[in-house]
């Protein structure tokens, strides 16, 4: 028999086994309770006669296993203050679970995301606010699976003006991030046939297990310093793939913008052969030297997927991102969504409405294109002592942009399998070059460093774990 106190001050669930008395199955369901932590030390139990109005039992059945619990030791009783629990000796609990891992990262250079401190609370919550003042009746109901009208509104607005993308509201499927984005459009390029996709290389691991999770074939695209080799999509082993994913204005993890000749080809073989684009734009606003370069999206609407998010302005943890589809899959989309999770939340949605609107979004993206710059720049000067002269055995990649940067070992002393070694004992974690390639081989060795993921006042330190880092990694050539 299930039971729970709804009433009483204490919302427990009990699972009193009919195969027992009355009193022995409470006893047992107390004790349970107890010595799992259910029930907490000096947790205050309800009075005899309220539990036994509620569990349906006599008031004698519930005093006399309350009796029996005291005289065990797991309950305690006291005049005036009522039955607790008791704080029970070691041996008497349940042995623990395993022991966790001890987590020794107390300086976190890995890339991925935005520093979560300097989420705008404030603005979110004033946003947040308005919007909830002004709900209209239907929110609390399902909703369209492309998302709230006024968001993608909004970013039909927003996304024209600051990424060159030619939208309409109602080719907007609004997304729980992009990995659900990805997710979504391969299943749609699958409608019909198993869907092959040309992923950069190297490029995210963990895409390429999402599109391979949905059904996809993947193709590796070598990746160089000037981007995507999009001049290879002619090449025999390119002639079956259905899309192209590419981080066109600023390639993970290499740093590398798609040059302008690649861009033109990538959209020709889109033309040609009737495939698709999937342009991940996932830090395209952070540019430092320059204007963000304009999405691929505005010059080939039909042939591209352009997926945006949050992540990496806001934070991951709203799971809020939108794909401006071209006509041709937009049902197929729209129908994977309703299938995927029906919609993505709504409140939210009306919230990121409000800053957009207000442009409060612009201005906080602005402030972090600032915070970042200033960031990247302390880790250019942390760098120099190894990255530049005749003795240099690191060199950097990438463009003045993003949330990262690349450093790639040049000398052959200097190894991945080492840096690990190192790190730890400084309690750093970065990312690695080598789990970014689609398979293993003789690969070029780095680090990737996620400059903007420490809160602010951590990040000197963390520098400076990076500096004991590259010193000892010298010594030790």
């Amino acid at each position: 028999m299930s039971e729970h106190w709804p009433n009483s001050g204490v919302d427990l669930h009990l699972e009193l086994d009919a195969t027992m008395g009355r009193q022995s199955g409470l006893e047992n369901a107390l004790r349970t309770a107890i010595r799992s932590g259910r029930l907490a030390a000096e947790s205050r139990l309800p009075a005899t006669r309220k539990l036994a109005t509620e569990l349906g039992l006599s008031r004698g059945t519930v005093r006399a296993a309350y009796d029996q619990l005291i005289a065990e030791g797991y309950l305690t009783a006291r005049q005036g203050s009522g039955t607790t629990v008791a704080r029970l000796p070691p041996h008497q609990q349940d042995p623990p679970g395993p022991d966790p891992v001890p987590d020794r990262i107390r300086h976190d250079l890995r890339p991925g995301g935005p520093d979560a401190c300097a989420f705008p609370t404030t603005a979110w919550l004033r946003a947040a606010r308005r919007a909830l003042t002004s709900l209209p009746a239907d929110i609390y109901r399902y909703d369209d699976p492309r998302g709230r009208i006024e968001l993608r509104t909004a970013l039909t607005e927003y996304l024209g003006r600051s990424r060159g993308v030619l939208a309409h509201p109602d080719h907007i499927v609004i997304t729980n991030g992009y990995t659900q984005a990805l997710a979504l459009l391969t299943t749609a390029l699958g409608e019909n046939s198993t869907p092959t996709i040309a992923m950069e290389d190297p490029g995210a691991d963990f895409h390429r297990a999402i599109a391979r999770h949905h059904g996809a074939v993947i193709v590796p695209l070598p990746v160089d310093e000037h981007g995507a080799r999009t001049d290879l999509l002619t090449n025999p082993e390119f002639t079956t793939i259905d899309a192209v994913e590419v981080t066109a204005a600023h390639q993970y993890p290499t740093g590398a913008t798609l040059h302008p000749q690649r861009r033109q080809l990538l959209i020709a073989w889109a033309r040609s052969r009737g495939g698709l684009i999937i342009e991940n734009d996932y830090d395209g606003e952070f540019r430092y030297d320059r204007q963000p370069v304009g999405a691929i999206q505005g010059t080939a609407p039909d042939h591209v997927a352009y997926v945006g998010t949050v992540s990496k302005t806001l934070g991951p943890a709203l799971r809020l991102g939108w794909i401006v589809t071209p006509p041709r899959l937009l049902e197929p989309v729209i129908e994977a969504k309703r299938h995927a999770d029906r919609h993505t939340e709504s409140l939210g949605q009306l919230t990121l409405t409000e800053l957009i609107t207000t442009h409060a979004y612009d201005r906080h993206i602005r402030a972090s294109r600032l915070r970042y710059r200033r960031r990247r720049d302390l880790l250019l000067d942390c760098l120099r002592p190894w990255s530049t002269g005749p003795r240099s055995t690191l060199s950097i990649h990438g463009i003045a942009a993003g949330l990262k940067t690349l450093v790639r070992f040049d000398s052959s002393e200097l190894t991945e399998h080492q840096t690990k070694r190192v790190t730890a004992e400084f309690d750093l974690a970065v990312g690695y070059l080598g789990d970014r390639w689609h398979t293993p081989g003789n690969h070029p060795q780095g680090i990737v460093l996620g400059y903007s993921t420490p809160p602010e006042h951590a990040y000197p330190a963390a520098l400076e774990a990076l500096t004991h880092t590259l010193r000892a990694l010298h010594r030790t050539r």
